[in-house]
């Protein structure tokens, strides 16, 4: 009984010998790069080692050594006079105060504004969103004296309102324009069959759109949070109570004119440095993420 071959069955046998490359394997110049990128991983860190060597330094090794040389003690009392002398907590809480209220509002004023502009597309879109674009470049130097001239008006210096209400315009600037330009591209399709079943434009704003952006607003929410958290000059002129502070404008104010405690400094540089670094690992997967979103869509 004759068999017939088939084209397949005429193939020949794969290769079993040949090594298999899998997805882990890696070529010589991703090796590279990786080192690259480690190397100067370290460099930044550099930084952050000296900190940490003289927080704990006591003035006189300070003094003899310089800030590259080893303490001879556990030195803590530079960690104890920050706290003491700047009321540490109290500058806590107006800094979380203060940044997450922006990181909030600047969040939901970015999406109103970006619904309006993106999807509402009202009459000189582009010019608005070139406006914010243009906002966003202005200096704040050049900005500090009307805001301290306007809120010395209207009875708003020197309180915590002012601050987060000036960083809440200049954050929702950036995000009015990042999130304008992402709604521009938004399905019309999918807007126009959420209208033809009866949504409003409130109904299609949080039951379309904003579980769609969902991600992209999480990590506006938090670089919104760190940008604000790290603000010196405007809340160095526009809260001059001691009771009103935030942490960068307490730190500075250990640098005397002609003296400064530079084993304090770094010590109160390393406290203050522990909540932004505990911020960024609790929601170091929700920033990932978020990115990767964006990058997919």
């Amino acid at each position: 009984m004759a068999v017939t071959l088939t084209p397949a069955d005429r193939a020949p046998a794969p290769d079993r010998t040949r090594p298999v490359r899998d997805r882990h394997h890696r070529g010589v110049s991703r090796w590279v790069v990786l080192a690259l990128v480690t190397l100067g991983a370290l460099v930044m860190l550099v930084p952050f080692a000296f900190m940490l060597l003289n927080a704990f330094k006591s003035p006189s090794d300070y003094s003899n050594g310089g800030p590259l040389s080893w303490p001879t003690e556990f030195y803590t009392t530079g960690l104890r006079t920050y706290w003491t002398t700047v009321n540490f907590p109290l500058k806590l809480w107006n800094s979380t105060l203060i940044a997450g209220s922006v990181a909030v509002l600047g969040v939901a004023v970015s999406l109103l504004n970006a619904y309006a502009l993106g999807i509402g597309r009202v009459r000189g879109r582009l010019w608005i969103v070139g406006l914010f674009l243009l906002a966003n470049m202005l200096p704040q130097e050049a900005l500090i004296y009307p805001l301290y001239y306007v809120a010395k008006q209207v009875g708003l210096y020197n309180t915590q309102l002012s601050v987060i209400i000036i960083f809440t315009v200049i954050q929702s600037a950036f995000g009015t324009y990042l999130l304008a330009s992402v709604m521009s591209t938004f399905p019309r399709s999918l807007l126009e069959a959420a209208s033809l079943d009866g949504a409003g434009k409130w109904t299609i704003l949080w039951r379309v759109v904003f579980p769609n952006l969902r991600p992209t607003l999480a990590v506006l929410l938090i670089f919104f949070f760190i940008w604000t958290w790290n603000e010196f000059l405007i809340p160095l002129v526009m809260l001059i109570d001691n009771q009103t502070q935030t942490i960068p404008v307490a730190l500075a104010s250990l640098q005397g004119d002609r003296l400064m405690d530079a084993p304090t400094t770094n010590a109160g540089a390393l406290i203050s440095l522990v909540p932004a670094i505990i911020f960024f690992l609790i929601f170091q997967r929700t920033l990932a993420r978020g990115i990767t979103a964006g990058a997919e869509k």
